[in-house]
């Protein structure tokens, strides 16, 4: 199955490259035509050297003047064409790749295997600016260089070696670029790429910095590695400059190669002044390839970094196949031997876990910290996939629902509440356009409405980084609103009274009854035993698995009989779950 969803990924990264095919043929043909409209200016020299000023015809040189103006004028409209080409495809790789990026991203977050997820996006754009930029256009003008070169020839056979050799030089000094600058410049990538993740994590906890005077520490490491990854760049850099001062040195030396040799050649009569000058040009237009590329060097390194890293990001992410969206589901749940070892553990969290749930239960699930319930919690709902067993929701695998169909029938309440930048109605919505009478009634069921109402604009306020700020109950509660959006027939809710106050708390037991009532499957993570009452069922965690599961009252008689035994052995020690139970 694995290889299966790799395979996916990959395809889908190869799909979006390979939807590019046709422009760039197009754009191959384009600069065939646009390297014959290069050989105009050296035509023109020809015929203005070896005919106009011997036989001094104006009507000849008009002509000449009225041909060689419509050809560049050509010239300059198919190189804007191609450019605007060029801007198409790399917004067409964009809009195709743009949310398996996102997924991939968001994938590798959730299983900590990337711990900054925007990078893959700045990858894209950058490797979006490239295509639209100049450096893209080396490998289609260089195709042509035989062209030029079979010209050269024609005009004369040591024009054509000097051309030969000159080329040869060039290309050395090319493939020294890579072996002398690509590492240092690529390490300098990748090093700029970690410091900036490991920046913006510690700045989001800057409350922990400020309030523990940690800032000189970061700022120290921060330093060590910029100065790691400026010495890299600034010896890829300096390794870059110095082959393209060759370059050019080579370049120029060439061309005065090539018009003493011309020079010669008109003295000794095998060849004219206009052939001398176009042969220069020529060959400084066949060379000019080879020259871009050394000093664009820089671009194609990276982007070749970050073309490898959307590669490598889409083909391991574990995006899932479209499913099928069933219609009017009933809410009944099957847990079948969930068990869930972390990325990078070897330890599970979760071992054999299995019960079922009919539509309109209600579950506690009471435990110790560390016991896995919010693991639980993040399987249940699909945001991570288990290392063995399922989750099924009306008889299908919630992690093959299609993912808008899912959350249109799930509510889902994460122990750390997140919402996102903008507005109120727009978190409670989903980020959707959504009928506000449906926003009003969410946030009527949360108990939410008339605190929504007292903020700046109501629910048009916008919160998030640059936004108002909530309070920690506010944002639980317009959490749960978010929830409740839409009447779900199964909602996950994880320390959902975390932070609330006791009138927050009724509030939530009224949503909870109001759910119920409605035929809502609902699972209730606590540590908290005051809303326990709910519950149909309980479920105890311990280590990772089920230590009692079942109706509520029998859970509670036989906790309630653990610990009276465990206070007569231990003198009153009681273990977290009864204290829980107890309360």
């Amino acid at each position: 199955m694995a290889l299966n969803k790799q395979a996916k990924s990959n395809s889908a990264f190869e799909d979006a490259i390979h939807a590019l095919r046709g422009g760039f043929i197009f754009v191959a043909v384009l600069t065939s035509v646009l390297c014959l409209c290069q050989l105009i200016v050296p035509l023109f020299m020809i015929q203005v050297y070896d005919r106009v000023l011997g036989s001094r015809n104006l009507d000849t040189l008009t002509m000449l003047i009225v041909v060689a103006a419509g050809g560049l004028m050509l010239l300059g409209f198919l190189d804007y064409i191609r450019s605007r080409i060029y801007h198409v495809l790399g917004d067409k790789l964009s809009r195709r790749l743009h949310q398996p990026t996102l997924q991939a991203a968001v994938d590798g977050a959730l299983e900590g295997r990337n711990t900054h997820p925007g990078q893959a996006l700045r990858d894209l754009n950058e490797l979006r600016q490239f295509i639209t930029g100049s450096a893209i256009n080396v490998p289609f003008e260089a195709m042509f260089t035989p062209l030029f070169l079979g010209i050269m020839f024609m005009m004369h056979p040591v024009y054509g070696f000097m051309a030969v050799l000159a080329a040869f030089l060039l290309i050395s000094l090319s493939v020294m670029m890579e072996f002398v600058a690509r590492r240092p410049l690529a390490e300098a990538n990748e090093g700029a790429v970690k410091s900036m993740s490991a920046t913006s994590a510690a700045l989001r906890n800057a409350e922990v910095i400020q309030a523990m005077g940690m800032l000189p520490a970061i700022a120290q490491r921060w330093e060590k590695e910029q100065r790691r990854v400026l010495s890299n760049l600034d010896e890829g850099n300096r390794r870059s400059r110095a082959m393209a001062s060759t370059s050019k040195t080579v370049r120029y030396l060439l061309q005065i190669a090539m018009l003493s040799i011309g020079a010669l050649l008109v003295i000794e009569r095998e060849a004219t002044p206009g052939m001398m000058v176009a042969a220069s040009i020529i060959m400084g237009r066949m060379l000019l390839p080879f020259d871009s590329l050394i000093e664009g060097w820089r671009q194609w390194v990276f982007a070749r970094g970050t073309y490898h890293r959307l590669q490598e990001l889409i083909g391991r992410s574990e995006a899932r196949r479209p499913g099928m969206a069933l219609q009017n589901p009933e809410g009944r749940l099957s847990v079948d031997r969930l068990t869930f070892v972390p990325h990078g553990s070897d330890r599970a969290v979760l071992r054999n876990i299995s019960f079922t749930l009919d539509p309109g239960e209600v579950l506690g699930v009471i435990g110790p910290s560390a016991a896995g319930k919010s693991t639980l919690a993040r399987l249940l709902v699909g945001v991570w996939r288990p290392t063995q067993g399922a989750v099924y929701l009306d008889g299908q695998n919630v992690v093959n629902w299609d993912r808008t169909a899912f959350g249109k029938s799930v509510g889902y309440l994460p122990q750390s509440v997140g919402l996102l930048e903008g507005s109120i109605r727009d978190n409670i919505s989903h980020m959707a356009v959504a009928n506000p009478a449906d926003v009003v009634a969410a946030a009527r069921r949360a108990d939410v409405h008339e605190t929504i109402g007292a903020l700046p604009h109501g629910y048009d306020t916008e919160i998030g980084e640059q936004g108002y700020s909530l309070s920690g109950g506010q944002r639980q509660r317009i959490g749960l609103a978010r929830a409740l959006y839409g009447n779900p027939v199964f909602m996950v809710l994880d320390e959902p009274n975390a932070n609330l106050d006791q009138n927050g708390e009724q509030a939530l037991m009224n949503a909870l009854a109001a759910a119920k009532a409605d035929g809502t499957t609902i699972i209730l993570i606590t540590h908290r035993p005051s809303i326990v009452g709910v519950c149909d069922k309980l479920l105890v965690l311990r280590d990772g698995a089920m230590a009692q599961f079942g109706p509520r009252a029998d859970v509670l008689r036989s906790v309630t009989a653990a610990s009276k035994n465990d206070n007569a052995v231990t003198a009153g020690g009681t273990s977290g779950v009864a204290r829980l139970v107890k309360s």
